[in-house]
């Protein structure tokens, strides 16, 4: 087997190495996800070093190595320097990068993954100030339906019954259940949230917690002592913009930017947010930024 191959990939992430190269992580079409190692990609006027830059595609030529392989060619096929130039377009754009690191696999092609991601940054790329954050929210949803766990957006995940939003009507009209997988009506928001009250969490001698119940004698040991995200900031109400919006995510084409606030995109980043957590038990680092990027005082005036 020849210790060289050919690989179409997207950078997803970068390190320094040593005193001039860098680890470049790469989401390929070929072999989904590798590390590799741009020798002298720091060095001033290295051929590789806007090539191992954040969100360039290039076709690469790569030597096997004992841990990490080795990028030996790269030639440039696409790039997206308008994210560099604006922090919301940036911030966006890494936020997705993290998603497609926590879901995208390793030594199995990941061409639909691979596309699909492309796409998105093309969009966010191409939007104005005001399109950005609906844009980002529905390749959010995007990610999250190609890795098979998008939320249920249409009807109830425990009745079926359909949810259909009333705009004429300001009241809460759904709920939205992470743990159960999406939208819920709100009487079943009312059982769900009525089964995780307040409880007192007790470490056991053999490390796992135990859960007494306020209001109960009964104790039940959880599952997993490891649990970093919990299912209680997933289960919401949902007013009739935000289930409209979010009703709108699951369609290949992008919102319509102006049919809702500011506000409402933000609920739904945050609820995507705590559910991605969740299911992936991993923390999105760049969306520590996503309230100073996009918070409506920011926001230019239409």
């Amino acid at each position: 087997m020849s210790r060289t191959y050919k690989a179409i990939g997207i950078n997803l992430k970068a390190m320094p190495l040593g005193e001039s190269d860098r680890i470049v992580t790469i989401l390929t079409k070929e072999f989904g996800l590798l590390r590799a190692v741009a020798m002298g990609a720091r060095k001033q006027n290295s051929k590789l070093g806007g090539r191992s830059g954040l969100f360039v595609v290039n076709e690469l030529m790569l030597a096997k190595g004992r841990s990490l392989d080795k990028i030996t060619q790269a030639e440039t096929l696409e790039s997206y320097p308008g994210l560099a130039r604006n922090l919301k377009k940036l911030t966006a754009g890494q936020y997705l990068a993290e998603l497609v690191l926590q879901q995208a696999l390793s030594e199995q092609p990941q061409e639909d993954l691979f596309y699909l991601f492309n796409e998105h940054l093309g969009r966010i790329e191409r939007s104005s100030d005001l399109e950005v954050l609906p844009r980002f929210i529905h390749a959010i949803y995007q990610l999250l339906a190609i890795a098979g766990i998008a939320p249920q957006v249409y009807q109830c995940c425990i009745t079926g019954v359909r949810i259909a939003p009333d705009l004429a009507n300001s009241d809460a009209q759904a709920g939205f259940s992470g743990a159960v997988g999406g939208v819920v009506k709100l009487d079943e928001l009312d059982r769900i949230l009525e089964e995780q009250a307040p409880r007192r969490r007790v470490q056991s001698p053999v490390g796992e917690y135990r859960i007494e119940s306020s209001t109960s004698s009964k104790t039940a040991v959880t599952h997993s002592p490891h649990q970093s995200f919990s299912s209680r900031s997933l289960n919401l109400p949902l007013h009739a913009p935000e289930l409209a919006a979010f009703q709108q995510l699951p369609q290949a084409d992008s919102p319509n930017p102006d049919q809702f606030s500011t506000a409402t995109w933000l609920t739904l980043e945050k609820l995507l947010r705590q559910y991605s957590q969740y299911h992936f038990d991993q923390p999105i680092r760049s969306a520590a930024l996503i309230e100073s990027c996009f918070a409506p005082d920011s926001m230019p005036k239409p």
